[in-house]
C-alpha cells in the first residue's frame, strides 16, 4: 500500500487514468494531483470531461488494459455479459460518454444494478459521478501499486 504522492508524471497519471488526456496533463502540473483532481475537473470543458471519461475502458469490454482486466475480474456469465454490453450501449447513447464505475472487485451482476440505476440520472448528475468514480479508480490503483 502506498501513500498518495506529492507529484506524478504525465506517464504515471496516464496509466492510472487509462490514457493521456487534458485532465491528466493538468494533474501532472499539480502537487498532490489525486487530491487536486476535484478542483482540476472544475477547470475542464465539457469536451475535456468527456475525453477523460471515454479514455477509460467499458465495463465488460474486450479491449481492457491488464489493470482493468484484473479489477473487473474474469466473470463470464453470458447472460450478464450480454446485458452489460447492451446497457453500456444504451448508456453511451443517452449520455454521450462511457459508463465508469469503481468496480472495487464487485461481481459484474452487481455492477449491472448500478448501471441500471444510473441510467435514470440526468446527464449532469451522471457526468459528475463518472468523473468522481474515475478519480476513485485512480486513487485505488495508486494505493494498491
Amino acid at each position: 500500500m502506498r501513500d498518495l504522492p506529492r507529484q506524478l508524471s504525465v506517464e504515471e497519471l496516464a496509466e492510472l487514468f487509462e490514457g493521456r488526456t487534458r485532465f491528466v496533463e493538468l494533474l501532472a502540473e499539480r502537487e498532490d494531483p489525486l487530491e487536486a483532481a476535484p478542483a482540476v475537473i472544475e477547470e475542464l470543458t465539457e469536451e475535456e470531461k468527456f475525453d477523460a471519461v471515454n479514455a477509460h475502458p467499458a465495463i465488460g469490454g474486450r479491449d481492457l488494459s491488464p489493470r482493468s482486466a484484473e479489477e473487473q475480474g474474469a466473470e463470464a456469465d453470458p447472460v450478464v455479459q450480454t446485458e452489460l454490453a447492451y446497457l453500456n450501449q444504451v448508456y453511451e447513447e443517452k449520455f454521450g460518454f462511457r459508463f465508469v464505475v469503481f468496480v472495487d472487485r464487485r461481481p459484474k451482476a452487481e455492477i449491472l444494478e448500478v448501471l441500471r440505476e444510473r441510467l435514470e440520472w440526468t446527464p449532469d448528475e451522471e457526468l459528475d459521478v463518472a468523473l468522481k468514480e474515475l478519480v476513485a479508480i485512480a486513487r485505488d490503483r495508486w494505493i494498491r501499486g
